[in-house]
């Protein structure tokens, strides 16, 4: 089981200093009166904080020195002695200074305590406490970029401590944990300094992701951030679910459930760990409930519940391996018996285990069926979709279904000799030799094989990545292919004509294709 909401490193993930307008003139270098937002402040206060504008506006290195040193010795001796450190404007000053020498942690902690007691700031506050965030954050994104991931990881930390209202951050350090190999470095790091080194239980590196995701979630409290919000809190799931702390996951399920009570995805998950639990009852229940609940779920949710369905199916007993081993038991306690006395014996036994698995995997497959298809209502050229479902309905032996589900998939995908196995196999169920054994044929005489193995489409348009193979003996001679994006209509939405050159025999050829025009859900090509 993977986990979603990896990070694509494609573009450019920075972010900019953007807010409301009424904040947008102000920067570090702006330094409101002491009654801003209901600040309240002594002589003392007023000081440091004449002190932290010089340091701010000046050009010159030494007076800013010495001016932050006096801010700094003012705006200490105020937060400790005005009001009791009950000083709302000793504590914004003093977050401002923090600020401005970039100190972060020190700018939080009195941001903190100056909102509570100015709560009228609140805007005010957050400006700052974002207009800090953002370079850390770029240069986190940079350093992630860059392949250095250690300085990515301690940037983004560092990012967090200031700035927690967008959920960017979290999300991207959770991801940086999924695709790290080695436990939480600077947790370790952390830890030994408060405990003795045998008695540390040190956090690894999924539990760290989890932790970041469910960050997350109240970072991305704003509606704007909706998506990011669910992704990172069913993430949280995911990941106890692919490290199979299944007691783990299955609670963050039924929690992420409580706020998203007809996510596909969820449901299907949850069931299959219900399965694995024997909760046999839940588990349908929860099954049977995903079809329902199609209309509200988007088709790549529909294909990946569609997918949990089939992952919670046993593998098809071998019966053969059945009857060997009940024919060696039984020949060890009769030697007597022959071969013809030892099989006769031992079929009911298998012929029950299969009806077993056949009670449990049929209503399973069924609900797979369902819900693929009703992905394919919303996105009917999701190639691994209909390859999917094809083969679904060779299990289930649906002669009806499977021929057509095989053309779709062929009409998508030509030269690839997997879509033609399946439709040389379908006309095979449908008793047509001539046609299974032509459509075996054209993929064995295919000039080159087709395999397209990511597609991505959003707001900034399409990309398509996958793998150009000779797998003959022989050079390959020059093919020109044209790949479409199309709409959930069909129609195209951008064509991308590919030469491809001749390819010695054995080669592959990686391949990326990009096109601006959105709209697209969906790939297919056909040969030019």
């Amino acid at each position: 089981m993977t986990v979603k909401h990896q990070v694509a490193l494609l573009g450019c993930m920075c972010v900019a200093a953007s807010a409301p307008t009424a904040l947008r003139a102000q920067g570090i270098g702006f330094i409101p009166a002491a009654a801003a937002c209901g600040l309240k402040a002594s002589s003392r206060v007023n000081s440091g904080m004449e002190s932290l504008r010089t340091g701010t506006n000046t050009k010159f290195a030494d007076q800013r020195t010495k001016a932050f040193k006096e801010a700094e010795r003012d705006l200490t001796q105020a937060v400790g002695a005005d009001d009791h450190g009950k000083s709302s404007g000793a504590w914004y000053y003093l977050a401002r200074y923090y600020q401005a020498v970039n100190d972060l942690a020190g700018a939080d902690s009195a941001f903190t305590k100056a909102l509570a007691l100015a709560p009228g700031c609140k805007d005010d506050i957050a400006f700052h406490r974002r207009e800090a965030w953002v370079p850390v954050f770029n240069a986190a994104t940079a350093a992630w970029q860059a392949g250095n991931t250690d300085s990515a990881i301690a940037a983004f930390r560092r990012a967090n401590e200031i700035y927690q209202a967008e959920p960017l951050g979290f999300i991207y350090l959770a991801n940086l944990f999924i695709a790290r190999d080695e436990p939480d470095s600077a947790l370790k790091q952390a830890n030994a300094a408060k405990y003795h080194m045998d008695s540390l239980v040190y956090a690894t590196r999924m539990d760290s992701a989890a932790k970041y995701f469910r960050l997350a979630v109240p970072a991305a409290s704003d509606p704007k951030y909706a998506n990011d919000r669910r992704e990172a809190w069913l993430n949280v799931a995911r990941v106890y679910h692919s490290e199979k702390r299944y007691d783990e996951a299955a609670a963050a399920y039924r929690e992420f459930l409580g706020a998203y009570p007809n996510d596909v995805q969820a449901r299907a998950s949850l069931a299959e760990l219900y399965l694995r639990a024997n909760q046999r009852d839940s588990a349908m229940a929860l099954y049977a409930a995903i079809p329902a609940h199609a209309d509200s779920a988007s088709a790549d949710d529909l294909f990946g519940a569609a997918g949990a369905v089939l992952s919670a199916i046993p593998q098809l007993p071998d019966t053969s391996e059945l009857d060997a081993a009940c024919a060696k038991a039984l020949k060890r306690k009769t030697p007597m018996l022959t071969a013809r006395q030892l099989a006769a014996r031992c079929q009911p036994a298998a012929a029950d285990t299969m009806r077993k698995f056949h009670a449990l995997a049929d209503p399973l497959y069924r609900l797979g069926v369902q819900t693929y298809q009703a992905g394919l209502v919303k996105n009917p050229y999701h190639r691994d979709a209909l390859y999917n479902l094809t083969g679904i309905s060779f299990v289930l032996n649906d002669t009806a279904k499977v021929l057509q589900l095989a053309q779709r998939l062929y009409a998508v995908d030509p030269m690839n000799r997997l879509s033609l196995t399946k439709l040389a196999g379908a006309w095979q169920l449908a008793g047509k030799k001539d046609s299974a054994l032509y459509y075996l044929t054209l993929a064995d005489s295919l000039p080159i094989e087709v395999s397209v193995g990511k597609f991505v489409a959003n707001e900034q348009g399409g990309a398509l990545e996958g793998l150009y193979s000779n797998f003959h003996s022989k050079p390959s001679r020059p093919v020109k292919v044209m790949f479409e994006l199309v709409d959930g209509k069909g129609n195209v939405v951008a064509s991308l004509p590919q030469d491809i050159p001749a390819l010695d025999a054995g080669a592959n050829q990686s391949f990326k294709l990009k096109a601006t025009q959105t709209g697209a859900i969906a790939w297919r090509y056909k040969r030019s």
